[in-house]
């Protein structure tokens, strides 16, 4: 269903995305945050369901500032060798405009929102606290909530985690919670990466039915 396509940040630089548009009405545009793997299989196909739901739906490879077109399908822990060189080089300020940019191209849709998943939940976060011209965030499972714990959102915002979670002490999300009480934070009998399907180990079905069906409800009411 979708396409390839080169985005430009403010600053110039020119990066990879990838965009789906639906086939009928269009409700809105969606930005999707990759994981650590980059564009790969799995974040495509989340713009592509985004798309057949009726929105104008991009997401960027946030790595390409780090290292240009890296992508992977290798869940292997040898792969998280080569991606924690990767995310010591990230730079979140750069990071912004990247999404920025990709804000813009899914505005042709309408009003934006934005999702992320894992490495992508935690930028979702952080542009919620930019604003970046977005209508609506929801984030999945962003680690290393207190580092973005003090960026308060500036537009309507829901979280979404994994109360199994070993990475994310429920502790933190519960601190979320107290913090920000105007964020509906959801919290479900899953572990890490409960909606990626392509990792039969992580991958919870129904905990990912439920949250995805309220992300669509919450796009819904403050897209379209």
């Amino acid at each position: 269903m979708g396409e390839r396509i080169k985005l430009t940040a403010s600053d110039g630089f020119v990066f990879n995305a990838y965009r789906a548009v639906p086939e009928g009405k269009v409700r809105g545009g969606v930005v999707v945050i990759q994981e650590v793997w980059g564009l790969n299989d799995w974040v495509r196909s989340v713009v592509d369901r985004y798309a057949r739901h009726g929105y104008l739906a991009v997401a960027p490879a946030m790595f390409d500032r780090v290292e240009y077109g890296y992508e992977s399908n290798d869940y292997s822990q040898a792969q998280f060798a080569v991606i924690g060189e990767l995310t010591k080089k990230f730079s979140q300020d750069t990071a912004m405009l990247d999404v920025e940019a990709t804000v813009k191209a899914a505005a042709e849709g309408g009003k934006v929102g934005i999702t992320g998943y894992c490495f992508g939940g935690g930028i979702t976060w952080r542009a919620a606290n930019r604003g970046l011209g977005l209508s609506a965030a929801s984030g999945y499972y962003g680690g290393g909530i207190p580092n973005y714990i003090d960026l308060k959102p500036q537009i309507p915002t829901e979280m979404h985690y994994g109360g199994k979670d070993t990475g994310i002490p429920i502790e933190q999300i519960e601190m979320l919670k107290g913090r920000y009480p105007e964020v509906d934070i959801y919290v479900y009998d899953a572990g890490h990466g409960f909606c990626n399907s392509d990792r039969p180990d992580k991958f919870d079905e129904a905990a990912c039915k439920k949250a995805s069906a309220r992300t669509l409800e919450f796009f819904h009411k403050h897209l379209g």
